[in-house]
């Protein structure tokens, strides 16, 4: 596979500025049958929805301070909340339902970026952002020992520590086939001088992940959440915009974008739209392809 350069890879110079509603923005999910997106607002505690035709709403008032969302195999929401420590999921009428919120009888932390896979099988991150302080949920103590990435299968409510090889997980997603499984971590921010702010690389063992090797540095600032595209190049957030690696992970491209990059996603008719969540706003920047 090829990577894609930064000359190629946008249609636009820059990203356009879609709507600036938040507090913090993150969280970003497409929604195909809609044509829309929603985002989280997490020191708001309410989430936006977004769409060409009908521009910024609320999609939620409270929300449990949620942060990343996913979409399951039916197009429903799958959603990490920090208020709860747990993860839920938006029926199509409307309800929400709590899926996992405990792991051998304890609390997680705070659960902040979710991927589903083709199985239906939930992939979350558990670092303690969300209970530090009570600006992103409610400060309380962890109960957990670590921050671990978690396989959770709402077939039969089984769950599982897919791995424990990270010190702060963030964003994760899988790589097109779902063999790999990419994971941010950030620890740097706790750790200054032992710490990463690097991408590392999982090999998927059904609900296991194998060992972690690193995949790439991510710098200014740290890695919070991504998206990997259609051939495998990674869009990763960072201080200043969003960085391409291509599947081996060499920096092929950036896009600055004026405030602090939390997520992106796919989305649009033809997945070739990258919807990015910075700091207050939402963003979108065409691509060549996805």
């Amino acid at each position: 596979m090829s990577g894609l350069s930064a000359p190629a890879v946008a249609l636009e110079n820059k990203p356009e500025k879609l709507c600036s509603p938040a507090i913090w923005a993150e969280g970003p999910v497409w929604l195909p049958r809609e044509n829309a997106l929603v985002f989280s607002d997490v020191k708001g505690n309410r989430m936006f929805r977004w769409s060409a035709r009908d521009g910024v709403s609320v999609f939620r008032s409270s929300s449990n301070f949620t942060n990343g969302n996913a979409l399951d195999s039916e197009g429903r929401i799958i959603s990490c909340e920090h208020g709860r420590r747990g993860i839920s999921r938006t029926e199509h009428n409307g309800e929400i339902t709590m899926l996992v919120e405990r792991v051998d009888g304890k609390r997680f932390n705070s659960p902040n970026d979710v991927v589903v896979r083709s199985d239906g099988t939930i992939w979350f991150t558990d670092p303690p952002y969300g209970i530090i302080n009570d600006e992103e949920g409610y400060k309380s103590e962890s109960q957990v020992i670590g921050c671990y990435v978690y396989c959770f299968d709402p077939r039969d409510a089984s769950l599982s520590i897919a791995t424990s090889d990270v010190q702060r997980p963030n964003g994760l997603a899988f790589s097109p086939n779902e063999s790999l499984l990419y994971v941010a971590d950030m620890s740097i921010v706790d750790f200054p001088t032992l710490g990463r702010r690097e991408l590392r690389v999982f090999p998927v063992e059904k609900n296991k992940l194998g060992a972690g090797t690193f995949f790439a540095q991510v710098e200014p600032g740290i890695p919070d959440g991504f998206c990997v595209d259609g051939q495998g190049n990674i869009f990763c957030s960072c201080e200043d915009g969003i960085i391409i690696f291509d599947p081996q992970g060499n920096q092929t491209g950036k896009i600055p974008v004026p405030e602090r990059v939390s997520n992106c996603t796919l989305g649009g008719e033809h997945r070739n739209e990258l919807y990015i969540t910075a700091t207050t706003s939402l963003y979108r920047i065409r691509l060549t392809s996805a």
